[in-house]
């Protein structure tokens, strides 16, 4: 790294020791051990022996010149280090690091972390190397004074780089404010709006940070690894090929592409698949390893503000659901697209999807969550339960505490339905199974892919069914409610976008005088 210096006064030692010769001696053999280094070349297996050199193999034989991706795209010892690791890291291709415009995919403070202990690459001074290829490859390099005008010159370009940075991180400061205002706002939903143009600036640094938090592979990896959800969408296209054969598949929200890569594998002709997270760098990784290039295109953006390369898509194909369905929106995203490019008789998978809800009578989990601070080692805190109750726990749900029938609260047919059908409101009857009492209303969902499908597929949410990484959503009520076998247990739900972050839910459940609403976010 550059080291910076301001001018001030200096007290002057006597009595520093010089070097002696068994110094000399040693510093001398560190420095000519530095020359018989092994450096791991980060686009290939081959090995080689000094910094200089690996950069002349990644040009030679691969095509890519370092020096001149860090001059590209204007990195400071920051943006190299992050750019190194996330090559040794994710073992990208050549080709989709040339590819590289727009947001760096290895923008992220994770890339910070050496790929390689001790990686001589990442101990490099940009600013010396660079200057040092300067003299080396410069005609007149006994010329003090081309030298001096060379080196003014990337002192600049380092001073721009500086000054630009500096930016960036006034532009981060100033989200931060924003997302604080928000925040401050979300905490009394009975304010008034406050001015359009805050929330709206807002509402734009929230969805960027949605889509940063699908850059991170863990998300996905935990999606893959998701039996029921993964196995459900390769099952639905393997097993329905003729619904696939020669079609044009649009798939919205691709992450790593394995629906895109299941749709080509069924038989489709072309598959468009689009992502705004960074995961699609990696993406068009797989689908070159897999040889699906010829048949999957993958575009970097929001389906909204894109134009596909086709006017017409034959079938949507997404895996846009949230905790309890409809948590992130991403849905509206889908709708778009079909009301946009979808062919007149085209198809939209899944079909058609349900959300449900059930009594759920554990007192000894509300005990734990709720009646906790009536006594906390000796202290009321029951002010407490007015911060707790209403946020929306996402949980795995032992089977067992369910102690209703499960109602159908809503049907979403996806073919049809409008982005305005997913704020609704409806009453609800939830058919009691024992004597006990009901301490929280459970929500999950089923999701069907029915249409034209001779081989039908779905898969469901519930707590008595094989676990997802959806879990269940359940909703804690400040006081139980006694009930009996037999007894219908009557209810309203209201469902809705949070005004100040549509990503967000706001749900409101009714229930035996009680009436609570709950946030999920």
């Amino acid at each position: 790294m550059a080291a910076y210096t301001a001018d001030r006064d200096v007290e002057v030692c006597d009595d520093v020791p010089e070097l002696s010769d068994s110094d000399d001696e040693q510093w001398q053999s560190m420095e000519e051990g530095s020359e018989h280094m092994s450096i791991p070349c980060v686009l290939c297996d081959r090995t080689l022996t000094s910094v200089s050199e690996t950069f002349q193999h990644c040009k030679a034989d691969h095509g890519v010149d370092l020096p001149e991706l860090v001059q590209k795209h204007r990195l400071d010892d920051y943006g190299y280090i992050k750019m190194i690791n996330y090559i040794r890291t994710t073992r990208c291709s050549a080709e989709s690091l040339l590819m590289v415009s727009g947001p760096l995919p290895w923008n992220s403070d994770e890339f910070m972390k050496p790929a390689l202990p001790d990686d001589p690459l990442l101990q490099l001074d940009l600013e010396e190397f660079s200057e040092a290829e300067a003299v080396t490859l410069s005609p007149s390099a006994g010329d003090n004074t081309a030298v001096l005008l060379q080196r003014a010159r990337q002192a600049e370009d380092r001073a721009q780089r500086a000054e630009e940075a500096l930016a960036r991180a006034m532009e981060d400061l100033h989200k931060l404010k924003l997302l604080a205002q928000g925040l401050v706002l979300n905490a009394d939903t009975s304010r008034g709006p406050s001015s359009s143009g805050a929330i709206a600036e807002l509402r734009e640094d929230e969805d960027e940070a949605y889509f940063s938090s699908y850059g991170h592979y863990s998300i996905h990896e935990e999606m893959l690894k998701d039996k029921v959800r993964t196995e459900s969408y390769r099952d639905f296209m393997y097993h329905n090929m003729d619904v696939f054969k020669d079609k044009v598949v649009l798939d919205v929200g691709c992450g790593t592409g394995i629906l895109s890569m299941f749709a080509a594998k069924a038989g489709a002709r072309k598959v468009i698949a689009v992502d705004q997270s960074d995961v699609i760098y990696q993406a068009m990784d797989i689908v070159r390893s897999n040889k699906l290039e010829d048949t999957i295109t993958l575009i970097k953006g929001r389906i909204e503000e894109i134009d596909l390369p086709v006017e017409k898509v034959d079938i949507i194909i997404s895996e846009w659901m949230g905790y309890f369905l409809l948590f992130e929106s991403m849905l509206d995203s889908v709708l778009f697209a079909r009301d946009r490019y979808l062919a007149e008789g085209g198809l939209v998978y899944p079909d058609r999807c349900s959300i449900s809800l059930a009594a759920v009578g554990d007192t000894q989990k509300h005990n734990e969550r709720i009646a906790f601070w009536d006594d906390v080692y000796g202290f009321k805190m029951t002010c407490m339960k007015k911060a707790v109750v209403p946020e929306a726990v996402v949980e795995v749900l032992k089977p067992e505490t369910v102690i209703s029938e499960p109602a159908v609260i809503k049907t979403i047919d996806c073919g049809t339905v409008s982005v305005s059908d997913l704020d609704f409101t409806v009453d609800f009857t939830l058919k009691i199974r024992v004597n006990t009492f009901c301490t929280a209303i459970v929500g999950y969902f089923d999701i069907f892919f029915d249409e034209s499908c001779g081989n039908k597929v779905m898969f469901s949410t519930a707590p008595d069914c094989t676990k997802t990484h959806w879990k269940q959503t359940v909703f804690l009520l400040q006081s139980p409610i006694s009930v009996q076998t037999g007894e219908d247990l009557l209810g309203q739900i209201t469902v809705h976008k949070n005004r100040k972050d549509p990503r967000a839910l706001l749900i409101t459940l009714t229930l035996a005088g009680q009436k609570q609403t709950y946030s999920l976010q």
